[in-house]
């Protein structure tokens, strides 16, 4: 994605796109993280071969939690597992107290413990997925504080590595980086890169944490608001200057993750459209024809009846998706979606619940009156979520940018190279003057769409 600041405002060019397709190797799921760092040098090789100007600056942003291990040498140790790998299976220790983060089973400090002990005693430094590729342009091994905090090794008050925690695994203090914060230089890419890409540039540290950078662009005009980043995850929360580190806030499976500018995401992972990507994916496999815009077309005029938990851990892995939302509409004793648009309705109604659960609750566990939920992502285009949203949180619902991610990443470049000033309220009014919003109010019993 291409970004220019021109008077004020921004705007941003979708220069390139690759796949990222996950591969099973030796009965495990692992990312193709050379697969994925060929894109990128692809893409920022067409992105500079289209510009007549200089390229200021590369920030990079991805998924949290997934890592790599590399030797002395700086060498990988292995392929990256995948989140969604069942290596960590199971029950675990929850943390919370200590790290303020939500025990997931894909945590890293969960993936570290099944790590083989002489792969540990071979590692000199983890780096997590967005550090990795940044090393692999710069030369420089250091971590990102917003994506260190997923870890679970990070102390959430003093934003440094908890020793002890770290002591536990049995893993040496100085495998894990020196932590830069959003707007600091990585470094400039090294001459064999710039010769790849077609132009020397610097890599500057942003929210990488895909989350951190998406919830810069908020566009909130108020501290009171809710947020949820929405695509394969959805991340519902409220933004807080300190860790919420209470025995409520760890029942209600809340997180405590370092935003930009020392701020605090109090948010909980719901399990968002990868309800809706696994149930097309199988639709397809079974040869069906079926269009999203379509069955969303369709699911508008459908009744709102059978809502489930989309969390529940068997939600989790790819598959048959329809057949067990069925199943849990049966064992819920609610009706059984009988096509596919009626699965898409329930998918749609229960996320809609499950974000008014949160965002109520965040509010309270924050002490924050909660005045308007802002949708950033790719779920802010999705209309009848945006209205079931509102409806359930009896709140209005802002809904854009689409880039939340890739907008926040920008911005913070902008900031560190001088062509914007101030805080998040600045880079946050800059969102408001450069892109059309949607707001949805909640619409009454009977009446017609809330859409504004």
């Amino acid at each position: 994605m291409l970004g220019r600041i021109v008077d004020g405002r921004i705007t941003l060019t979708e220069m390139a796109r690759f796949p990222n397709r996950p591969v099973q190797l030796g009965g495990s799921l692992h990312w193709n993280i050379l697969d994925l760092y060929q894109g990128v040098l692809d893409g920022l090789r067409t992105l500079v071969d289209s510009l007549d100007v200089g390229l200021t600056s590369i920030g990079i942003d991805t998924w949290a939690v997934d890592y790599a291990l590399l030797d002395a040498d700086g060498r990988m140790l292995g392929v990256p597992f995948h989140y969604r790998d069942t290596r960590t299976d199971g029950d675990h220790e929850d943390l919370f107290l200590r790290n303020g983060i939500a025990a997931l089973p894909f945590n890293t400090v969960f993936q570290l413990q099944t790590e083989r002990p002489e792969v540990l005693a071979l590692s000199a430094r983890l780096l997590m997925i967005p550090d990795l590729l940044a090393y692999w342009l710069t030369g420089v091994q250091v971590g990102e504080v917003t994506n260190a905090s997923t870890t679970g090794l990070l102390d959430p008050f003093s934003r440094t590595w908890d020793r002890d925690s770290i002591a536990s695994l049995g893993l040496p203090f100085n495998v894990l980086p020196s932590l830069l914060s959003p707007g600091e230089v990585i470094g400039s890419l090294t001459s064999d890169v710039s010769a790849l890409v077609g132009s020397p540039s610097s890599v500057v540290a942003v929210g990488t944490h895909d989350t951190a950078s998406a919830i810069v662009a908020v566009p909130a005009s108020t501290p009171s608001f809710a947020y949820i980043a929405s695509g394969t995850w959805s991340l519902v929360g409220v933004e807080t200057t300190e860790p919420v580190v209470t025995e409520e806030a760890r029942v209600g499976g809340f997180t405590n993750e370092a935003g930009v500018d020392g701020t605090v995401r109090l948010l909980r992972n719901v399990m968002g459209m990868w309800l809706v990507q696994e149930s097309l994916r199988q639709w397809e496999r079974d040869g069906l024809t079926v269009s999203l815009t379509e069955l969303l077309d369709e699911a508008v005029g459908l009744p709102g009846s059978s809502v489930i938990d989309p969390d529940l851990p068997v939600f989790l892995p790819p598959g048959d998706m329809p057949a067990r939302i069925a199943a849990e509409c049966s064992a819920a004793g609610v009706p059984e979606p009988s096509n596919p648009a009626e699965t898409i309705r329930c998918i749609m109604d229960s996320l809609a619940a499950a974000y008014a659960r949160s965002v109520r609750t965040a509010g309270e566990l924050a002490g924050i009156d909660v005045e308007v939920v802002h949708i950033v992502g790719g779920g802010s285009q999705n209309t009848l979520l945006c209205q079931l949203t509102a409806d359930a949180t009896g709140l209005p619902v802002v809904a854009g940018p689409v880039e939340g991610s890739a907008l926040g990443n920008v911005l913070v470049q902008a900031r560190a190279a001088g062509e914007i000033e101030g805080g998040l309220a600045e880079l946050r009014a800059v969102v408001r003057e450069s892109f059309e919003l949607m707001e949805y109010v909640p619409s009454s019993p009977g009446s017609d769409s809330g859409r504004s």
